[in-house]
């Protein structure tokens, strides 16, 4: 008991270990996602090594895309749709390139596996707001040429020969000059803490329950241990040779139609329990 009872806490203590990393998710949300922008001077190193409290700060780039190293990142579901979401590099007045991520395209109905179209970014010198978020890890899957399968910043670096930023990539919040015809901008992230409070609070439950059962159980067996004693002691005071019924039977023992109607003692019904079904 003491054992699934120690299991029952660190499952309780899993979901809570969860839910901290929600929290901690969420706060960066509140704090960072509708802050005023940032010029990328004053934080010149925040897409090399994102610390953990800056992810989601809006910073403002001025530079150029370079449209013809543009990646498309397979499976990225949205709305229960599948789709795409198009990474272009960014490259900076000062030289620094930086992914940025325009947004989401759905399936295409032309050629499998490929959007229909890819709306092309601004030309030219062009302002951006991005949110920096860190990259993602590596996923084991192929990915046909010209896509990739998750943000994986090193390998986008090696896929597009460019040297990229691969601390952190940034989402498009808005670009100027903007163009008539856009990938479908992400959604806010979640906000929602979920289940898992609710969830400890079930398997600390649990583990009070273990052991309120096993005082239950506890308690029923000494019953029955008390009654097979008694039973004993009377019949050694009749000078009779008393039954030995263990507890698990006499647990299991089931009142006749005799002793229902009053037509047996209780000694008599046990006897004749025992000799129905012990014999």
């Amino acid at each position: 008991m003491c054992i699934l009872t120690a299991i029952f806490v660190s499952l309780g203590n899993w979901q809570l270990d969860r839910r901290n990393s929600v929290v901690a998710e969420i706060q960066k949300i509140e704090n960072n996602y509708n802050a005023e922008p940032i010029a990328l001077s004053a934080v010149p190193t925040i897409f090399e090594t994102l610390p953990a409290d800056k992810k989601w700060t809006p910073v403002q780039l001025r530079g150029t895309y370079l449209t013809d190293q543009t990646t498309l990142v397979r499976n990225r579901p949205l709305d229960g749709s599948p789709g795409y979401e198009v990474l272009v590099p960014f490259q900076t007045t000062d030289g620094t390139i930086i992914a940025v991520d325009r947004g989401w395209l759905p399936i295409g109905n032309q050629t499998a596996g490929q959007p229909d179209t890819v709306p092309a970014p601004p030309s030219g010198t062009v302002t951006v707001v991005v949110r920096a978020k860190e990259g993602e890890p590596s996923v084991p899957r192929d990915a046909p040429e010209g896509q990739i399968a998750s943000i994986e910043l090193p390998k986008l670096a090696e896929l597009t020969g460019l040297d990229l930023e691969t601390g952190a990539y940034g989402v498009l919040v808005s670009e100027d000059p903007a163009v008539a015809t856009m990938p479908e901008s992400l959604p806010k992230p979640e906000t929602s803490e979920g289940t898992h409070l609710s969830y400890a609070a079930q398997w600390f439950a649990f583990g009070v329950l273990a052991f309120i059962a096993l005082g239950y159980a506890a308690r029923q067996q000494a019953r029955i241990n008390r009654e097979d004693k008694e039973a004993q002691e009377e019949a050694e005071a009749r000078g009779e040779e008393a039954p030995v019924v263990h507890s698990a039977y006499r647990a299991r023992r089931k009142p006749t139609k005799a002793r229902r109607d009053g037509k047996l003692t209780d000694e008599e019904a046990e006897d004749r329990w025992i000799e129905e079904n012990l014999s």
